[in-house]
């Protein structure tokens, strides 16, 4: 082990020996293949590649227009110089004019007659319909109670709606806005409009029902009064004006049917809208004779005559009236 060191100098002398020995070049074994001298490329090794451009080509001839002094928009002026000047769009030609289909002199201008005030005026009719509702919940939940449920012997529900006035009556005004529209929307659909305008037809139509239920709200208080039945005039009294009241509810989404669309869907909703009214007033007519049949000895018949002379003629003489008024 003493003698480990010595042999690795020794070897390590010889090394360096034979490294003087050989050449220079020899050491690495071959020449530097990155060090190269200057190439200079050969123009016939060059190959052109033909540039392929999709844009138009500079026209064949030369114009020669000079720009004119431009006089008071000296911009504009030079645009449509140069507009005038364009080699593919004929700016400076006369414009093409195509014969009319049907002359000028023959046209007839449109007039538009918009429904604006129509539509402001039946969402204001929503709107109200909303706010009552909203502002009398427990006296609609007893009119839908007692219309639907036909619970007219329950006597609680009956005297708590007849002891609320109020809505009562804003209820019955709602009515006859309401049955106002409708009654309009019908005159105007079969061409019998007295008045020429609309808004003057609705204003007639709703004060026309607002007199005619007036005086036979009157009427009938007098004579349950004079007969001394006012039992029987008080819930007849009562279940025409629940019925009124559900006809100017239920009539709502018709009367923007008949406000707003045309065609097949317009007969779909005057036709839906007849049998409606027709279905409540029979039902009306039913509850009526029950009522009065249990409180007054009364025939059909004379029931059916009373109907007609007190339901049917007011309605008949109102619009007579309205004719005569406007012819």
């Amino acid at each position: 082990m003493k003698q480990f060191p010595c042999l690795l100098v020794l070897l390590i002398s010889l090394a360096n020996f034979t490294a003087a020995q050989l050449p220079a070049d020899s050491v690495s074994g071959t020449a530097d293949s990155l060090v190269q001298g200057d190439s200079i490329p050969v123009a016939g090794n060059i190959v052109s590649v033909p540039a392929v451009l999709d844009v138009s080509k500079r026209p064949l001839f030369d114009t020669g227009w000079v720009l004119n002094p431009p006089d008071r928009f000296p911009v504009q002026s030079i645009l449509w110089q140069i507009l005038e000047h364009h080699p593919y769009f004929g700016f400076h030609l006369k414009p093409v004019r195509l014969p009319a289909v049907v002359p000028l002199s023959e046209g007839e201008p449109r007039q538009s007659h918009g429904k604006e005030w129509l539509f402001y005026s039946l969402i204001l009719l929503v709107i109200l319909f909303a706010l009552l509702r909203r502002a009398f919940p427990k006296y609609f939940n007893d009119l839908f109670r007692l219309f639907f449920r036909t619970t007219l012997k329950e006597r609680q529900i009956s005297e708590q709606l007849m002891q609320s006035p109020v809505p009562s009556i804003l209820l019955n005004g709602f009515f006859t806005v309401s049955a106002g529209f409708y009654c309009s929307f019908l005159l105007e659909h079969f061409g019998l409009n007295p008045a020429g305008n609309f808004w003057a037809l609705l204003l007639y139509c709703t004060g026309g029902l607002a007199g005619a239920y007036f005086i036979k709200f009157i009427g009938l208080k007098i004579s349950g009064w004079v007969f001394n039945m006012k039992g029987a005039a008080n819930s007849y009294i009562f279940i025409v004006f629940i019925i009124n009241k559900m006809i100017g509810i239920l009539l709502l989404p018709f009367l923007l049917v008949l406000a707003f669309s045309s065609g097949n869907i317009y007969t779909i909703g005057l036709t839906l809208s007849w049998c409606l009214v027709g279905v409540l007033l029979i039902y009306r007519l039913f509850l009526t004779y029950t009522i009065v049949r249990n409180q007054v000895k009364v025939s059909p018949f004379h029931f059916f005559l009373y109907f007609l002379a007190f339901e049917i003629a007011p309605l008949l003489l109102v619009y007579k009236a309205l004719l005569v008024y406007f012819s």
